[in-house]
């Protein structure tokens, strides 16, 4: 059975100690009003071998609250050099790509010289994204999670 990241599977989440990644996780998406079902079912995807897409989606929220990224566009093509460096899918790059197009001329400064390094730093750094079971950590401590999958969380904005 593959795991699925849904409110059946992880609403215990709430009831857990301030201090572990469960409870982190579901702050995070309480202070954005998202739910992980809010996500639309994969499309096109009946292969047992392309399963791990389904699951990429899936965990993505799970890599906001371990990185501490925001959601907006910043954090989020953050989030893609992070992925492009674990995974190296093309689309990845091309967000990047695109998506500083879009920024302002502050903001390109502020990703490329505070973001960008920091997300190949952790890239690099972290283990593989895609093989692990995330839920299996809710109980433990943040701080203890991020040290055994090797996640530097984003400094501060200087």
């Amino acid at each position: 059975m593959r795991p699925r990241v849904i409110s059946a599977n992880v609403g215990h989440a709430w009831d857990l100690p301030p201090n572990t990644f469960g409870a982190v996780y579901a702050k995070f998406m309480g202070s954005r009003n998202f739910s992980p079902d809010d996500l639309p079912p994969v499309r096109f995807m009946d292969s047992d071998k392309l399963a791990y897409a389904m699951r990429a989606r899936e965990v993505h929220d799970f890599w906001h609250t371990l990185f501490g990224l925001p959601t907006n566009l910043i954090g989020e093509l953050a989030m893609k050099v992070i992925e492009f460096e674990k995974m190296y899918l093309p689309t990845c790059l091309l967000s990047v790509i695109s998506g500083t197009a879009r920024f302002s001329e502050k903001q390109r400064k502020l990703f490329y010289q505070h973001y960008f390094p920091w997300a190949i730093r952790a890239g690099v750094q972290c283990t593989d994204l895609m093989c692990v079971y995330y839920e299996s950590h809710f109980h433990e401590d943040l701080g203890d999670v991020r040290r055994n999958l090797g996640i530097i969380p984003i400094p501060r904005v200087p």
